[in-house]
Order: C-alpha cells, then sequence, then structure tokens
C-alpha cells in the first residue's frame, strides 16, 4: 500500500492553473492520463524538460504504477500514481529528486481534475509541494511564480494535444472557442 506524502497536519505549497478545451470530459480524461511526458513537459527556464520516462512497467490508468521521469539536466524524480477516479481525476506524488527540488521539498503531489464545463471542459492541475523544514518560504515566495509559469506552458500544450484528436477525425471543427 502506498504511504500518502501529504497528510492533513502538512503546511503546504499549492499551486493551480485550469485551461478549457472543447473536447468532452471522458475524450480530455482518455487522452490527458497516459499523454506522453516529454511532449508536453519541455524545459521552461529555469526548469528543465522532462527527456524521457524509466521504469514505467504498469499502464497508468489505475493506483499504484511508478515510474521515472528523466529531466533533460540528467536528473530523475520517483512518480507513482495514488489516485485514479476513472473519467474525472487523477493524482501523484513526485519524491526522490536528484535536483535543487531535493533541497526544498520532500516531495510533491499533483492532481488532474477535469470537469465538464458547457459543452467542453475545465482541466484544474494542482501541485502541491511539502517544503523541507524552513524551506516552505523559499517555495511560497520567489519559487511559486516561476513554477506557475512552467505548469502553465505544459498545460497548455496537454490541451494542444488534447485538441489535435480533431484532426483526427474525433468532433467536427469549431470555428469559435
Amino acid at each position: 500500500m502506498t504511504t500518502l506524502l501529504i497528510g492533513p497536519a502538512d503546511k503546504t505549497v499549492t499551486i493551480t492553473v485550469q485551461q478549457r478545451t472543447w473536447q468532452t470530459p471522458q475524450e480530455t480524461f482518455r487522452l490527458l492520463v497516459p499523454i506522453d511526458l516529454p511532449t508536453v513537459f519541455r524545459p521552461v527556464a529555469p526548469f528543465p524538460g522532462i527527456s524521457s520516462v524509466a521504469n514505467q512497467t504498469e499502464a497508468w490508468d489505475h493506483v499504484g504504477p511508478r515510474r521515472n521521469p528523466q529531466f533533460d539536466d540528467g536528473s530523475q524524480a520517483d512518480e507513482e500514481l495514488t489516485e485514479y477516479t476513472a473519467g474525472s481525476s487523477f493524482a501523484y506524488q513526485l519524491t526522490a529528486f536528484t535536483n535543487v527540488l531535493s533541497r526544498l521539498a520532500a516531495g510533491v503531489r499533483g492532481e488532474f481534475n477535469v470537469n465538464p464545463d458547457g459543452d467542453g471542459t475545465l482541466i484544474r492541475w494542482t501541485y502541491e509541494f511539502k517544503a523541507l523544514p524552513g524551506r516552505r518560504w523559499i517555495l511560497g515566495g520567489p519559487f511559486a511564480p516561476l513554477w506557475r509559469r512552467y505548469m502553465v506552458a505544459a498545460l497548455a500544450r496537454c490541451v494542444e494535444v488534447i485538441e489535435a484528436e480533431e484532426s483526427r477525425g474525433s468532433r467536427p471543427v469549431h470555428l469559435t472557442r
């Protein structure tokens, strides 16, 4: 059984971004869960992108699978899928960073929520950092706007991938969004 990184008593630094897509929630979720990490997590200074994923032996479609995102700068992290509600949300935790985050955070809980929004979908992505002692002010201060910028860029690329299904005939072209 997975030991969750963050508990009710933990004081964390939370950053949330969201974006809309015209795709249905079901289609958005279906495409988002297995998304190719190197395609959407590209470098946004000062953060590296993801160059590959190692050690993933199970589909990312239930609680329990693990993998190791490999970053452009040669670092990596351990990732585990900790929550999965088909069609609506999934959460994961990242630990054992081998980059600068290892000196700032014990780990991160990430969560994607896919919610109906008119004829489309609102995707909400949250990163919750569990700071190491005495480092919460760094994560909540100078680090947060830089990380938010990284998340905004990655989520925009997720939506591009999700909406690219249009060219494969999954939905008629919309002229307005």
